[in-house]
């Protein structure tokens, strides 16, 4: 919901990113975006005073939840992002995430799986001016739009059994994809993909981590 960014707002995302920093988060285009991005916008507006703890997640509809803020910066930092690169988010979910990439300027495609939460965050980012293009379908296949792909880099918001291969086959030859891997012990990994053979490819651990799981191979929820 769009309400007011009033300078308590500000003031708060200015803390928050000063506490993200001193919690490594280095990259200063991540902590810029996040300083630019009003959180509480995403959110119900019973949360507003809580929205800049950087270690909060909070729920969403469709039982799901926005991320906290640090896991947002450190999911993004991983990504290494520059300006107009191609991303794939699967798991729009609330639509800060979307946001942040809108703000560092990427070329933002977003897929999410469900119906309710995908109308009204795509409503939402439209009011917002934050210019994803946004689809619905079952993100484990990845967008399977031929014409946007490949992608320079993908992010997965929810916490994947294991790394898609469908999702692998649409990240460009030198592009990174950071995913959650595991059903109750996640961990955060990061693949950079080398050359289209697999041997070529490189994953990194960075790191435990607790996501709302993806539901592979299910057809998207309608209602």
């Amino acid at each position: 919901m769009i309400t007011t960014d009033t300078l308590l707002d500000q003031g708060r995302r200015r803390r928050m990113c000063e506490r993200l920093r001193n919690n490594g988060i280095s990259q200063e285009a991540v902590l810029e975006a996040m300083r630019q991005v009003p959180r509480h916008w995403f959110m119900d507006i019973s949360f507003r005073d809580m929205a800049y703890e950087e270690n909060q997640a909070f729920p969403i509809a469709c039982q799901q939840t926005i991320s906290q803020p640090w896991t947002v910066a450190f999911q993004t930092q991983l990504l290494d992002i520059a300006p107009e690169m191609k991303v794939l988010e699967i798991g729009t979910g609330s639509g800060y995430q979307t946001a942040v990439l809108c703000q560092m300027k990427a070329k933002v495609y977003t897929i999410e799986r469900q119906k309710g939460l995908f109308d009204a965050t795509k409503a939402l980012l439209s009011a917002a001016h934050y210019r994803a293009k946004c689809f619905l379908g079952d993100g484990f296949q990845g967008l399977k739009e031929v014409d946007y792909g490949p992608y320079d880099r993908i992010i997965i918001t929810c916490g994947a059994p294991s790394i898609p291969n469908d999702v692998v086959k649409q990240l460009k030859v030198g592009g990174k994809l950071v995913v959650p891997v595991g059903e109750t012990n996640q961990q955060m990994v990061r693949l950079i993909k080398n050359s289209e053979d697999e041997s070529g490819w490189i994953t990194e651990e960075h790191g435990n981590c607790k996501f709302v799981p993806m539901l592979q191979g299910r057809a998207f929820q309608r209602s």
